[in-house]
């Protein structure tokens, strides 16, 4: 049991405390009309509040999501969404979320944290189980809580007749559609000094195209899966990150846990870390092998026979020796915290984004607000940039006077450093020496930019919301679309 939690006692049937109502300010971001809890009396409920920039949540999500395939008309599954950032209190911002988190049932937005406050939610993610009389069951505190949820809905099914018989009321409008691009929240791009890869996220998949969007090839079959394969014939499930060296482009693949290899020559893609679901203990316990679990891979740096992954769900850094087959943590204590120290004595918060300088690795602390640097030679790792998970904002400035809102994004360009300051829609230069940060004035808005690349003279820009890929020129200060084309 986790701090929070409100065990789930089935001795109590009756004898429950009825769960409030949901307040009636909630904007339902993708329902014909406001959502009452009265409304579903005679069916189980699962109320899961949680976030978007969340790693635990969107595991959550995914957990729940195949609960509903194994139990189908078991329970009504009603989402709460609460902004962490300024930028997710508008409705739009949140239908956006859960459509990129492909979470399919309705969703309140919380902007003003009425039904956080009324509910007593510690944490994201939190899930309540309320009983067909209304009655708070069960409270869940955090992800990996499915087969303790499944146990009590179970035990709370007994007494009630089949789930076809139940009320099931069909609320949801626009719960899915089209971004009307060749491209559905694109994480990274990529380039080289004449290909550009991209993290086709949203339709589960990796694009090469030239650089000006016509795409060569496609690897993953565009629907979630794992398995490997070659070429369209294998499955990812939402990609993010992307590293390459001279054979093979490595892949985050977030959904799936793991991290692939793509071989440029034959299209050969195949697993290199991971065991397909996420980790829930040490990596030293499981024996350290390429078959260790991680939890929410969301970036990949690659330097000859070694790899290093942010593993963003666990608040760490990893190393793997391809050669050696072993697997180690270099930095963070698992705790999502901004932590200066050495190796596993400092801690991170949900790590987005790597870059590679000489003799050091610099991170994109998303969860943490921060730009940290890792010296390789004593493992120090220590803040450039930014402040804490709670202290979110957008200032230019040095060191722990600037302020970020969960930066995604990294490329280096000789001296400088871009940023993707993600949900300040923004992107920034940081002088990684000093660690004076400053906005970078563009001709056009952003829409949430996440994975970065400099290449061919040009910084390369996933707009994520925008379902588009930006070319910056920094000589001529121009911005354009890069039209993806198949």
């Amino acid at each position: 049991m986790l701090p929070g939690d409100i065990p789930f006692q089935p001795e109590r049937a009756g004898y429950r405390d009825a769960a409030p109502e949901l307040p009636d300010a909630l904007h339902w971001v993708n329902c014909r009309e406001r959502l009452q809890l009265s409304e579903l009396r005679g069916s189980l409920v699962i109320l899961v509040f949680w976030n978007a920039t969340s790693a635990s949540s969107v595991n959550l999500l995914q957990e729940l999501r195949q609960l509903e395939k194994k139990n189908p008309g078991a329970f009504a599954l009603v989402g709460v969404h609460t902004p962490r950032y300024s930028s997710q209190q508008a409705d739009a911002a949140v239908l956006k979320a859960l459509r990129r988190c492909r979470f399919r049932a309705p969703v309140a937005n919380d902007r003003d944290w009425l039904a956080w406050k009324l509910y007593s939610i510690p944490a994201w993610p939190t899930t309540l189980l309320i009983d067909s009389n209304g009655g708070l069951a069960a409270r869940f505190v955090g992800e990996g809580r499915a087969e303790e949820i499944e146990e009590a809905l179970t035990q709370l099914q007994e007494d009630l007749p089949p789930p076809h018989l139940r009320p099931a009321p069909d609320l949801l409008e626009n719960a899915r559609g089209g971004t009307g691009s060749a491209l559905a929240f694109p994480a990274h791009a990529l380039a080289t000094d004449s290909r550009l890869f991209v993290s086709d996220t949203g339709h589960h998949r990796i694009l090469e195209c030239s650089h000006d969007g016509r795409v060569l090839r496609q690897f993953g079959s565009g629907t979630p899966g794992n398995w490997d394969g070659q070429s369209a014939a294998c499955g990812f499930q939402s990609p993010q990150g992307l590293a390459m060296d001279r054979t093979a482009l490595y892949v985050a693949d977030t959904g799936n846990h793991c991290v692939r290899r793509i071989r440029i020559d034959t299209g050969e893609v195949d697993t290199v870390l991971g065991a397909g679901r996420p980790a829930y203990g040490s990596i030293e316990t499981q024996g350290s092998g390429l078959r260790t679990a991680i939890n929410s891979p969301h970036a990949v740096a690659v330097d000859g026979e070694v790899l290093y992954v942010a593993a963003a769900g666990q608040n760490q850094i990893v190393r793997v020796d391809l050669r050696a087959q072993h697997v180690t943590i270099l930095a963070g204590d698992g705790r999502s915290d901004v932590r200066d120290g050495i190796g596993g004595q400092a801690s991170l918060a949900q790590p987005g984004a790597l870059a590679l300088m000489p003799g050091q690795l610099l991170v994109a602390d998303s969860g943490g607000n921060a730009i940290r640097r890792l010296r390789f030679a004593d493992l120090a790792l220590t803040t450039l940039a930014g402040s804490s998970p709670w202290e979110p904002g957008r200032l230019d400035g040095t060191g722990q006077m600037a302020r970020l809102a969960y930066p995604c994004g990294l490329a280096v360009a000789e001296n400088r450093v871009y940023v993707a300051d993600t949900c300040n829609d923004r992107l920034c230069v940081l002088d990684p020496y000093s660690g004076a940060l400053a906005t970078l004035r563009l001709d056009q808005p952003l829409h949430e930019p996440q994975g970065l690349s400099f290449a061919a003279g040009a910084l390369w820009i996933a707009d994520r919301n925008e379902h588009s890929i930006l070319r910056f020129d920094p000589e001529k200060g121009t911005c354009e679309r890069v039209e993806v084309d198949e």
